[in-house]
C-alpha cells in the first residue's frame, strides 16, 4: 500500500517520507494531543523525534504506520502495530491529528480506511485499540470506524500525574482471514511443529 484514499474529500494516507520532520514537529509538540497518546509519543516533542519516527515508521515489518494527509498538508498519523507470539494475528491500532485538524471528520475517514483495508487484505484478524477515559471524542472515531467497546479497564493508565480508566476496543475480519496467520513466520514455525 503506498496511498490510500479516505471517504473524506482532500484526506489521504501515505507513507511518511523523509522531509515530513518538520510539519511534524509543528503539529505533534502540544501537550493536549501527548495527553491521549501512550508514552511511545513523547513530549516535548524534538527535531530528534521527528527524525527517528520517519525511521521507526518506514522499518520493514508487518507493522504499519501512515500519514495523514490533508489538502497536501500533513494533519496527524494512524498505524497498526503487529502483535507477537499468540498474539500475531492481533495488531494495536491508533491515530492522532494535530489540534489544527482536530472535530472535522479526519480521525474517522483515516482509522476507517486503513482498518478497512488491513482487514480487507488479511493483513490481521484483529485491530484492538485503548481509549482513555477522559477522551470520549477518540472512542466515538473508534466507534463510527467499526470498533466495539469490549472492556472498561479500570485503573489501567497513568498517564499526566493521574491514575485513569481505560476503554478497549475492538474490531475483527468476520470471518476471519487465515491470511493473517499466514503471513507470519511464527506461522509457518507453528505448521512445522504440528507435523
Amino acid at each position: 500500500m503506498t496511498t490510500l484514499a479516505t471517504a473524506l474529500p482532500g484526506c489521504q494516507l501515505r507513507p511518511w517520507a523523509v522531509g515530513d520532520q518538520a510539519a511534524l514537529l509543528c503539529i505533534a509538540d502540544n501537550r493536549r494531543v501527548w495527553r491521549n497518546l501512550t508514552d511511545a509519543f513523547p513530549h516535548p516533542y524534538t527535531a530528534a523525534d521527528a527524525e527517528g519516527w520517519i525511521v521507526i515508521a518506514n522499518a520493514p515489518g508487518r507493522s504499519l504506520h501512515r500519514a495523514i494527509v490533508v489538502d497536501g498538508v500533513l494533519a496527524g498519523g494512524v498505524g497498526a502495530i503487529a502483535g507477537q507470539g499468540e498474539s500475531r494475528a492481533t495488531a494495536a491500532f491508533g491515530d492522532w491529528l494535530g489540534e489544527p485538524f482536530w472535530g472535522r471528520g479526519i480521525a474517522t475517514a483515516a482509522a476507517t480506511a486503513l482498518a478497512d483495508h488491513l482487514l480487507r487484505q488479511g493483513c490481521f484478524a484483529r485491530l484492538e485499540a485503548r481509549v482513555y477515559a477522559w477522551n470520549p471524542a477518540s472512542a466515538r472515531v473508534l466507534e463510527k470506524a467499526g470498533f466495539a467497546r469490549e472492556a472498561l479497564l479500570r485503573h489501567s493508565i497513568t498517564k499526566d500525574g493521574q491514575l485513569i480508566d481505560s476503554w478497549l476496543y475492538g474490531r475483527t475480519a468476520d470471518p476471519p482471514s487465515p491470511q493473517a496467520l499466514a503471513r507470519t513466520p511464527q506461522a509457518a514455525a507453528d505448521a512445522h511443529h504440528r507435523r
